[in-house]
């Protein structure tokens, strides 16, 4: 078997043409749609960026146990399965978090692996004397910052040298895919992983995929929406909107260049593809911007997911209404290549799922470290927070002390205890170090940064937009029993369970 992943960053399946977008045109999904299997109910595990690859890498969540960080000694991870199964596999990605402190341990799970440089912050260019009077200008004050290491002045110096397609990141990362297939399509055996960080923000993406998505707004560069709520001015959310439709034009343009790919030589008959992403993003959905800090709403939750198989071929075209999630990727990999998941592996393989519909789960969990935890059944969605973010207790359980972009300071790590082993840390135990306001990634633990956080439910059916809670202390209770189940099976941490009420 051949195997072709594609993992996009916080593509909005309200975006696809087969997830019913209107304003943008996505021809290249549609061609996918038409040759495989479309998920509706595929929902997110851990988030945001490298808890969702753990999860997916893993087949486990993680955002019970710890925040951002990286894969720790004793995970599973599927490229390493694969390769000690004799698969060999290749990721090509312009991810730059991979090569972060809390990134660095999941590349090097890959036989080899191809990093394209660029991609928002990306510590990539050095012009240490850059014409900031100039460039001040360029952009709307609200993405604008020439100190060194801040959120945006590393963006600004890449981007003067992103100036034709060829030199977008994402298009070089899908140039060095090509080159895989090139090189590797007529051997057996091989898992081929690309994975761009477009359409995550700033939306910066050629200048020819805007020209179908006009605005009257006449400022400066308006492409990076803030995590916060919506105040800016029509025409600014006008523009930063059309902007993402750009950076998704941009998305399905890449994705045709593989498809034209497997039709000219037919690839079809012996590579199976998934393509799919870590969440998906609010561009003004519930007066908000982006992610994380808010309730995690379907427009983040619920993602888009295509799996085609060759001996399935048949059933391209179909849609699947059961329950499934971003770690149910992992041993669906390894099912591809005939290898069977470890004992602490909770995904599902979705290929039982491209024969027929019959349910894999009864109900899915994921969430935010820190936030809410949150259930879904596919049809009732169920957002559940402690009492006092503020005062709860809570703990990061690690023996890879690193969080997104430093170390856990020796301040914490002064206090840390060991825990006892947790049923998937496979006889370790681990550092247990308590959780405190000053997390870097989460600007702290309590209302300082998560918002909106009372305890809801949705009826999704009723009320897709999800605008009005639900009060049924019936269905309320039955939810709740799924949410304590699955907190139970992951092994949750026992503050958490108390956190929670359980």
């Amino acid at each position: 078997m051949k195997t072709v992943f594609l993992l996009f960053d916080s593509l909005n399946r309200r975006s696809l043409e087969p997830y019913g977008a209107e304003t943008i045109k996505t021809p290249n999904f549609k061609r996918l749609a038409e040759r495989g299997v479309t998920f509706d109910s595929h929902y997110v595990g851990s988030l945001p960026c490298m808890p969702a690859r753990r999860d997916m890498q893993t087949g486990r969540l993680s955002f019970l146990h710890r925040s951002w960080g990286p894969l720790e000694p004793f995970d599973n991870s599927f490229p390493e399965i694969l390769g000690e199964n004799g698969v060999y596999s290749h990721l090509v990605t312009d991810h730059y978090h991979y090569w972060e402190d809390g990134g660095a341990t999941y590349h090097n799970r890959y036989n080899t692996y191809e990093f394209l440089r660029g991609q928002e912050r990306d510590p990539w260019k050095a012009t240490v004397d850059a014409p900031w009077d100039k460039l001040r200008a360029m952009y709307h004050p609200t993405q604008f910052d020439d100190t060194p290491r801040s959120l945006y002045h590393n963006h600004i110096v890449n981007r003067e040298h992103i100036r034709e397609e060829k030199d977008f990141p994402s298009v070089k990362c899908f140039d060095a895919g090509l080159e895989f297939l090139d090189t590797n399509r007529d051997v057996d055996n091989w898992l081929l992983q690309i994975e761009t960080f477009d359409p995550h923000e700033p939306f910066h993406a050629p200048q020819q995929y805007r020209k179908d998505f006009p605005t009257d707004y006449e400022g400066p560069i308006l492409d990076w929406p803030q995590y916060q709520r919506v105040t800016e001015a029509p025409e600014e959310c006008d523009e930063i909107r059309a902007n993402y439709c750009a950076i998704v034009a941009l998305c399905d343009a890449q994705l045709g260049r593989v498809l034209d790919v497997f039709d000219e030589h037919d690839m079809w008959k012996d590579t199976a593809l998934v393509v799919t992403t870590d969440h998906g993003f609010l561009l003004g959905e519930h007066d908000w911007w982006a992610k994380l800090r808010m309730p995690v709403y379907d427009e983040l939750a619920n993602i888009p997911l295509f799996v085609y198989h060759p001996d399935h071929a048949a059933r391209g075209g179909e849609r699947r209404s059961s329950l499934t999630q971003t770690i149910d990727i992992m041993p669906t990999m390894l099912d591809l290549h005939g290898v069977t998941p470890p004992p602490e592996v909770e995904g599902r393989s979705l290929l039982t799922l491209l024969e027929d519909d019959t349910p894999i789960r009864e109900a899915a969990l994921y969430g935010i470290f820190g936030s809410a935890v949150n259930v879904t059944d596919g049809r009732y969605t169920y957002f559940r927070y402690p009492d006092d973010l503020e005062t709860q207790e809570i703990f990061e359980y690690t023996v890879m002390p690193t969080r997104m972009t430093s170390f856990f300071t020796p301040e914490e790590l002064a206090v840390a205890e060991m825990a006892e082993p947790f049923d998937f840390t496979k006889g370790a135990r681990v550092m247990k170090i308590r959780g405190h306001d000053k997390i870097p990634m989460y600007r702290g633990l309590g209302m300082g940064f998560f918002q909106d956080v009372g305890t809801v439910l949705f009826d999704t059916v009723s009320d897709p937009g999800q605008t009005q809670p639900l009060e049924d202390a019936a269905v309320e209770e039955r939810m709740a029993g799924l949410m304590r189940d699955l907190m139970k099976a992951n092994d949750a941490p026992p503050e958490a369970m108390t956190r929670f009420g359980f």
